[in-house]
This record gives structure tokens, C-alpha cells and sequence, in this order.
């Protein structure tokens, strides 16, 4: 229960800051508002930014329950997470983030938050391959090993090579 209690406090204000706080700043300051009515535009971005939202919700819980720990870099899980979406991908959580953002920009037409989006996702990047996988391999050897040879960073790898074999 307290790993729940842990979890839900740090992503609190992961999500607080990185997905509320600052892509309100960036509507603030571009002068953009909510649209009075609902068109196809904001449906789109409800739909996406819902789906990232329930996708980042399902990897905080996994992180959790699994994991044994929280998403937290000074406060990361006990075990390997590979179960839920994480056995599609290596980084749903940040692509749920990426999602919301997306469908956020969508919803109010900011070319303002697309780029915050991309910032985001860029810096996401970075920070798993420069700190996320080192860490990983040096906490979990082999196992992470074997989990990052047959699961994609950020798509999932039976789908890109079918793709791939396609073209």
C-alpha cells in the first residue's frame, strides 16, 4: 500500500508540472483559450489525450503493483517491468505523456504545445538513453538485456517489422 501511496504522490507532480502546470503556461502566454464549442478538431484531441492519459495511468499502476516501486528515478521499481504495455513497448509512460500533449495541442490548436510535445518527447529521449538504459542494464544484467532485445524503445517491434517486410 505504501509503494500505491508512494507512486501516486510522485506522479502527482510528474504530471502536474510536465503535462498541466507548464502546457498551461504555453496557453497562457500564446493568448489561446478553450474553443466554446466542440468540433471535430477538439473531439480528435479529447480522444487522444484521453487515450494518453489512460495509457500513463495504467503504466503508473503497473510501475506499482509489478514493479514494486515508483516511476520516480530516486525512487525506482524493485523488479523489471515487463507486463501491460510494457511488453509492447519500453516507454509507453512517456508516450502516454506524449499523447495527452498531442491531443491537448489538438483540442485547442496550439502550435505552441505541439512544440512543447516534441520538446517533451525529444527530452524524453535523451533522458533514456542517456540515464534510463544505463541504469536499467547496470540494475537488472541480463534480464533487462534479453527485455530490450525483444521489446522496441518506442515502437513495438513484431508490428515495425512486419511494416518493414511490407515495403
Amino acid at each position: 500500500m505504501w509503494t500505491l501511496a508512494r507512486t501516486l504522490i510522485y506522479a502527482s507532480g510528474f504530471i502536474g508540472l510536465l503535462l498541466v502546470f507548464l502546457p498551461a503556461r504555453v496557453l497562457s502566454a500564446s493568448g489561446i483559450a478553450a474553443a466554446p464549442s466542440l468540433g471535430p478538431r477538439q473531439i480528435a484531441g479529447l480522444v487522444l489525450a484521453l487515450a494518453g492519459a489512460a495509457l500513463t495511468a495504467t503504466c503508473i499502476l503497473t510501475f506499482a503493483f509489478a514493479g514494486k516501486g515508483t516511476p520516480a528515478p530516486f525512487d525506482p521499481p524493485r523488479r523489471l517491468v515487463v507486463r501491460g504495455p510494457y511488453k509492447i513497448v519500453r516507454n509507453p509512460m512517456y508516450l502516454g505523456a506524449g499523447l495527452l500533449l498531442t491531443g491537448a495541442a489538438a483540442y485547442y490548436g496550439s502550435t505552441g504545445l505541439v512544440l512543447y510535445a516534441a520538446a517533451f518527447l525529444l527530452a524524453m529521449h535523451a533522458f533514456v538513453v542517456l540515464y534510463e538504459e544505463p541504469t536499467l542494464h547496470r540494475l537488472f544484467g541480463a534480464d533487462y538485456d534479453a527485455y530490450r532485445a525483444s521489446v522496441g524503445r518506442w515502437w513495438p517491434k513484431r508490428l515495425f517489422a512486419r511494416l518493414t517486410r511490407s515495403v
